[in-house]
């Protein structure tokens, strides 16, 4: 039976999940607990016992769903019921109402666990979605049950057809980490190698079509006593999500091909996928060793520059988007971690690759168009794009989703908007209804949906990393255009090098100019302080004055 080797001091062990939950964990005992692999051959199915269980959760957490929609369609309904739509009162009322709502929620995928979790953690991370949802559903990140080892061992020996003794030199019963829809196990092959095993929970794929159908079901529902409240959108895209994500197989392929895609990047590092000891509920992958990509403590400790962190993180994510089409879609803490070794004294190690999302290519093409028109804040540009991604009018809100600033504003890129561009988007906002957004959802093409929630998570980590919103501008302007570019062709090596030069002096005028509309941005700020300063010091020497002429006059 083997060992591992005891540790002076707590080391932190990071794998892959498919959820919002890093697989971490911090040893502090001399030795892991290794228990000893039994040789019992394959244990007796329960699938009938399973199908049981799942179709009476079903009932239940069908029945929890049905009263939670229903309560919030209600709130909606009657508490906005006679309030004039825009007024202050309207505002204030409305955002009452989806504290309460999403409070609603919370409960819902605390009580009904697995496949709600995952749902509450997708709608938390889409950008367009009130904050008072993203901010309560965001708790759900961190919550996990694990399974016993001895329904974990099930799914283990029937998935790899041999007992885990025969597949492993030692399996690490408890779980060092666990999600809604995986738990993960450390382990040694038979040469030694260090693995993190992967398992899925027994019974989700019935318990997924069961959740699914009634989340469908509801939204179905609340559409038709209520048009202007329509979440299609968002139980399709889910649904088409959690089904990849369910099969192990498609997820190494994913790992494969990203790992190919940037194996010229030294920052980037993805897990080896070890095929024999994987399948469509167990996948067997490297051991890797690092921390949470937001872990500024553990960044500060090894000396490790946060915002160097976050530009790295960014440039990915845009290859990805830009260049490659193929995105992972979904980039939470937990999916990426940051290893001290690599040539700029940090590398990053992309995990979880069950989502992912294969861009279309004219979509491609498209996005890469619209964010140099939301650059250079070409207003023609982006509402003639605005019919290509299916929104017409809506698309003058892209660069207030994308850039922070209005399809009028006059500040810098990255610099937010004044107080009062903000004053005139208050108004115009308050237009706005339920149905508008509704509406607005519905119609983005799948990809772009894919690309605001990924978007959304990327601004979190960068945030807190304390980096600015310039550099991820910056990285977007600079892979919109490499994605551009042609790709290379061999018949036609002079036309590809012109092209590519013509593209990086764009890049080069892009950043000149972003860089004097900074300095424009900073000029008008000090004016503005300037003349404030002035203004104050002038009323102060003339009650001064005064003073001195009251005292005088006495």
């Amino acid at each position: 039976m083997l060992k591992f080797p005891a540790k002076t001091k707590a080391t932190l062990y990071l794998l892959t999940l498919s959820t919002g939950v890093t697989a971490a964990i911090t040893f502090r005992s001399p030795v892991p607990k290794i228990l000893p692999l039994s040789e019992d051959s394959q244990l007796p199915s329960t699938k009938f016992s399973q199908k049981f269980k799942a179709g009476f959760s079903g009932i239940r957490r069908s029945s929890r769903a049905v009263y939670t929609i229903g309560s919030n369609v209600v709130d909606y309904k009657y508490s906005l019921h006679g309030v004039p739509v825009g007024s202050d009162e309207y505002l204030h009322t409305l955002s009452e109402v989806h504290l309460r709502s999403a409070k609603r929620l919370l409960k819902l995928c605390e009580g009904n666990r697995g496949f709600y979790v995952k749902a509450g953690q997708f709608i938390a991370a889409l950008r367009p979605v009130p904050k008072e949802y993203s901010s309560t559903l965001s708790s759900l990140q961190d919550q996990a049950v694990p399974s016993p080892f001895k329904e974990i061992k099930e799914v283990l020996i029937s998935s790899l057809e041999k007992d885990v003794s025969e597949s492993f030199l030692s399996f690490d019963e408890q779980p060092i980490a666990a999600a809604s829809i995986a738990q993960v196990h450390r382990a040694q092959m038979k040469d030694g190698q260090e693995v993190a095993v992967k398992v899925q929970y027994p019974g989700l794929e019935h318990q997924m079509k069961v959740d699914i159908t009634a989340m469908s079901f509801l939204s179905k529902t609340v559409a038709w006593f209520f048009p202007e409240y329509r979440f299609d959108w968002a139980v399709s895209e889910f649904a088409e999500a959690i089904s990849l994500e369910l099969d192990f197989v498609q997820e190494a392929r994913n790992s494969e091909r990203t790992a190919r895609n940037f194996e010229n990047n030294n920052m980037v590092r993805v897990p080896v996928v070890f095929w024999e000891l994987t399948s469509r509920q167990v996948l067997t992958m490297q051991f890797c060793r690092g921390c949470k990509v937001d872990d500024l403590e553990f960044l500060k400790e090894k000396g490790i520059n946060p915002v160097k962190v976050a530009k790295a993180l960014v440039e990915l994510f845009a290859e990805m988007i830009f260049v490659h089409g193929f995105l992972h879609g979904d980039p939470h803490p937990g999916n990426i971690l940051v290893s001290p070794k690599g040539q700029n004294g940090f590398s990053l190690v992309l995990l979880d690759h069950g989502i992912y999302k294969q861009l279309d290519e004219c979509f491609r093409l498209d996005y890469c168009e619209l964010w140099k028109a939301l650059i250079l804040l070409d207003t023609k540009k982006i509402q003639d794009l605005g019919p290509r991604f299916g929104v017409g009018k809506y698309s003058r809100y892209f660069p207030l989703i994308f850039t922070g600033r209005t399809i009028d504003s006059k500040s810098a890129l990255g610099g937010g908007i004044s107080i009062e561009e903000r004053k005139h988007l208050k108004q115009e906002l308050k237009t706005l209804r339920m149905e508008d957004i509704s509406l607005f959802m519905e119609s983005l093409p799948p990809d772009f949906l894919t690309i605001l929630r990924t978007d959304g998570l990327l601004r979190s980590i960068t945030s807190k990393l304390g980096a600015s919103q310039r550099i991820r501008l910056l990285a977007y302007a600079k892979y919109s255009l490499y994605g551009l570019s042609p790709k290379y062709n061999p018949d036609s090596v002079v036309k590809v090098v012109y092209l590519r030069l013509k593209r990086n002096m764009t890049y080069f005028r892009l950043r000149l100019l972003l860089e004097f509309l900074e300095l424009l941005s900073w000029v008008r700020e000090f004016r503005r302080s300037f003349i404030e300063s002035i203004n104050k010091m002038l009323v102060s020497a003339e009650h001064c004055l005064v003073g001195v002429y009251s005292s005088t006059l006495l």
